[in-house]
């Protein structure tokens, strides 16, 4: 039998049936329903025709799609038709699970095969009511018993309708944790006056403290100056008191044997004096 025979009736057992369909399953519905044909199809032409069927719906035409979700092959509306159809489905379209029952979920998710001890041992609290209201939701299962652990509790994992609930095919499609807590990190950011107040305001208050920032510089500057005119005065202070002292004639200036500055008139009646004071 052709593929162009075969995807007609792939379509339709895709689109009729209530759960998703492996390409196991649509292998042997076919076959089944051609029994009297003498060649079967093989598994290779199903998946080629699936393929085929895929690529068909994906284009911008149609409004859903051929999706692997919840362990095989279903049509799916595509998520730009969601609110559309919140429209149709009311109140029951629009139910969610508790934050407690979502938190559950989570650790069964991920950590399953997972008994009641481990679940509340992790979220610290009890979870009989969370446990109990998955368990009708039908998105998780028991899967058997802990054989190693004393009184062999009950072990659960995820359903095939949970992951069709979430629109994902296996387990292994869940998004890391390590990507999960990586979205959540917050980078650090600087606090700037301008991020709390006007611009005005803003540009006030910088205008504010440049108009600060020069007057200090002109008081710097104001008292280098002074500084700087003080110390000339000084020294023509200086200047001035030595060019009194050896202001005239300095011709009657001599140094004496102590190395002084005398006045020659003074030296000369030191030494009369001198003289007349020695004895005859």
């Amino acid at each position: 039998m052709e593929l162009s025979e075969i995807i007609p009736h792939i379509e339709v057992l895709i689109f009729a049936s209530e759960k998703p369909l492996t390409a196991l399953d649509i292998v042997e519905l076919i076959n089944n329903s051609f029994g009297f044909l003498e060649e079967r199809i093989s598994l290779d032409q199903v998946e080629t025709a699936v393929e085929g069927i895929r690529e068909k719906y994906n284009s911008e035409f149609y409004p859903f799609e051929v999706r692997e979700s919840g362990g095989g092959w279903q049509f799916l509306t595509k998520k730009d038709f969601h609110k559309t159809i919140a429209q149709l489905n009311g109140d029951k379209f629009l139910k969610r699970l508790s934050n407690a029952a979502l938190e559950t979920l989570a650790i069964i998710a991920y950590k399953q095969p997972i008994t009641k001890g481990e679940i509340e041992a992790i979220r610290g609290v009890n979870s009989d009511y969370s446990i109990q209201k998955l368990l009708e939701k039908e998105l998780i299962l028991i899967s058997g018993r802990n054989e190693q652990m004393p009184g062999k509790p009950l072990v659960y994992a995820t359903s095939k309708i949970f992951m069709d609930y979430f629109g994902i095919n296996t387990t292994t499609d869940l998004p890391k944790i390590r990507e999960v807590l990586a979205e959540q990190l917050v980078e650090g950011t600087l606090i700037k006056p301008e991020d709390f107040t006007d611009k005005p305001i803003a540009d006030a208050q910088a205008a504010a403290e440049a108009g600060s920032a020069s007057e200090t510089a002109n008081d710097s500057v104001t008292d280098s100056t002074a500084d700087v005119e003080n110390e000339t005065a000084a020294e023509e202070a200086a200047i001035d008191a030595e060019a009194e002292i050896i202001e005239g004639d300095v011709s009657d200036i001599a140094v004496n044997n102590a190395g002084e500055l005398i006045i020659k008139k003074e030296e000369e009646d030191a030494e009369d004096q001198s003289e007349e004071n020695q004895p005859e």
